[in-house]
């Protein structure tokens, strides 16, 4: 009996530390379903039992405490830099070329090596959205056409 609940803590500790270590918020739900099963084999509940709600209790706690856990204590997480960019609109300083590897997009400040979403030919000039970062380059679509030659004049 005695070597069933110095089982329990030494998971608990190992637990504990896979989390600490982690951060993922993965394995402190597991701390919870071995204490459930370390008081149970405290007031003298089977090994069956235990294993049992060790399990139970784990998964419950996993499946239906961490997704409100993640988004509390993620709330307050700041957006990097690259997420910041996804949906942001720049404009075309070289013309987008999948098929030659050129194309160059100014976007807050910074000259970005850019791509075509759908491997169409953007001008120079025109306004293009980010849809995607692959890489150091921007994948990106044209948002509105624009005619070059009367930019030009």
């Amino acid at each position: 009996m005695t070597s069933v609940l110095l089982m329990w803590l030494i998971l608990i500790a190992i637990f504990i530390v896979v989390e600490i270590i982690t951060l993922g918020l993965t394995t402190i739900w597991f701390v919870g379903g071995a204490v459930v099963a370390l008081i149970a084999g405290a007031v003298g509940a089977d090994i069956g039992i235990q294993v049992v709600l060790f399990f139970v209790v784990s998964v419950a706690l996993l499946f239906f405490v961490r997704p409100s856990a993640c988004r509390r204590f993620n709330s307050h997480r700041m957006k990097t830099d690259i997420e910041t960019i996804i949906g942001a609109e720049g404009k075309v300083l070289e013309t987008i070329d999948n098929f030659n590897q050129k194309g160059v997009v100014a976007l807050a400040g910074k000259e970005w090596t850019a791509r075509s979403a759908d491997a169409s030919i953007i001008p120079e000039g025109a306004k293009v959205s980010v849809v995607e970062i692959s890489g150091v380059k921007l994948i990106v679509t044209q948002n509105e056409t624009v005619d070059v030659k009367k930019e030009e004049e």
